[in-house]
């Protein structure tokens, strides 16, 4: 997955004045504690305007501290005094002018071209509108783009910008969402799509399994939402699609669940057969789902990051095929990355694959669970737990078969 920096409203705030801090007045940069906050707080310059007190500004500086994107130094000026630098020009391998167009971005927002050239003026100077619509697809080509350009709304002259260390604005997400081709991913199609999925995960499988063996430790939400599907089961089976190494299925069922595990990769399945030999995998397809053998329905389909690899024209199909074979009031339950883009992988956990993660926002999810005809649609979003290295936010929905 990407390796880019995923940033709260805060981390924003705080990097952006340091940036700009730094290159227009940089005889008082570093910026003390006191000097950092009212940058944050600052009327011009800012959308939205923000009333940070000290402590949510050193809170702010602290996490980004330990994920390596600022630091806290000493300076001697008579008497030893705390200030604080940024280093996500480092970190991004800035340009000067991406430095700049990054810098109001994370000040301002979505910005058109014309709005950027005239706001970094004490920061960079664009000759023209055409150097900053260079600049910008420049960085909106990279292997981990940096920026994105939205559709046209009604009303505007021009197409914005936004940049992409962060989670989109709400007011911004339906021009993100249809901006974002995610039928790309299946260009060659499907088969080839599916032949590429099945040869990376076959890849890392071992490697995979190592990693997420113990997973479950550091995370009390997932926890808590399979144990609900543990306690709605009440000893009726339960299946995985997308099983992997097995480690969620196994959790399932050393708590009583009649669960049972598949995954499209071979390998995968051996390894989650040699890890945990009591339990039930197959290899099998979640799009051609069938009904348990002791039972006419499923009392819960899990599709626990199952779904990550599908285009979004294919995610209408398989969770009608999810949900089919569930009895009624069975809980169908999807773990996704949550967000309006689609991510390239050419290596992974030191192999080299050809994948591509596909992020959908919670509106869209939701809209497909609801179209197949399922109910009571509960969904949970999560900001990445840093010291986990995620990058993305983590969406999760649960919703009933009708009796």
């Amino acid at each position: 997955m990407s390796d880019l920096p995923v940033l709260d409203a805060e981390d924003q705030r705080v990097l952006g004045s340091l940036l700009e801090k730094q290159s227009t007045v940089p005889a008082s940069y570093p910026l003390t504690a006191n000097a950092l906050r009212m940058a944050c707080n600052q009327a011009s310059n800012r959308d939205p305007v923000v009333e940070y007190d000290q402590g949510t500004v050193e809170r702010a500086a602290r996490s980004l501290r330990d994920r390596e994107l600022l630091r806290i130094v000493w300076v001697d000026t008579g008497r030893r005094t705390l200030k604080y630098h940024q280093t996500l020009d480092e970190k991004l391998g800035l340009e000067v002018d991406e430095r700049a167009l990054i810098t109001v971005l994370l000040l301002r927002g979505a910005q058109a071209p014309g709005e950027l050239r005239t706001r970094t003026e004490r920061l960079h100077k664009f000759d023209d509108r055409s150097d900053v619509e260079a600049c910008l697809r420049r960085m909106a080509a990279r292997p981990e783009p940096l920026v994105r350009e939205l559709e046209r709304r009604a009303g505007q002259h021009d197409r914005r910008w936004i940049h992409l260390l962060g989670p989109i604005p709400e007011e911004e997400a339906v021009a993100v969402i249809e901006s974002v081709d995610r039928d790309t991913v299946i260009a060659d199609g499907t088969e080839v799509r599916d032949a590429r999925v099945r040869s990376a995960y076959d890849a890392v499988a071992t490697t995979y399994a190592d990693e997420l063996l113990d997973e479950l430790d550091g995370l009390p939400f997932e926890r808590w939402l399979l144990d609900r599907v543990i306690a709605h089961a009440d000893g009726r089976p339960v299946i995985e699609v997308g099983s992997g190494p097995g480690h969620i299925t196994a959790y399932l069922a050393d708590r009583d669940a009649d669960a049972t595990g598949i995954d499209l990769s071979p390998e995968m399945v051996a390894e989650a057969r040699r890890r945990f030999p009591d339990r039930s995998f197959e290899v099998g397809d979640l799009r051609r789902l069938g009904r348990p053998r002791t039972s006419s329905g499923w009392a819960a389909v899990l599709g626990w990051y199952s779904l990550i690899h599908l285009a979004a024209s294919e995610l209408p199909d398989a969770i009608a095929a999810l949900s089919r074979p569930l009895d009624p009031d069975g809980w169908l339950v999807l773990a996704l990355h949550a967000g309006a883009e689609v991510r390239h992988v050419e290596e992974f956990l030191g192999q080299e694959v050809n994948l591509d993660y596909v992020l959908y926002e919670p509106s869209q999810i939701v809209n497909v669970v609801e179209a197949a005809g399922l109910t009571d649609v509960e969904w949970y979003l999560r900001g990445p737990i840093t010291s986990r290295s995620e990058t993305t936010r983590r969406l999760y929905v649960v919703a009933r078969k009708p009796a």
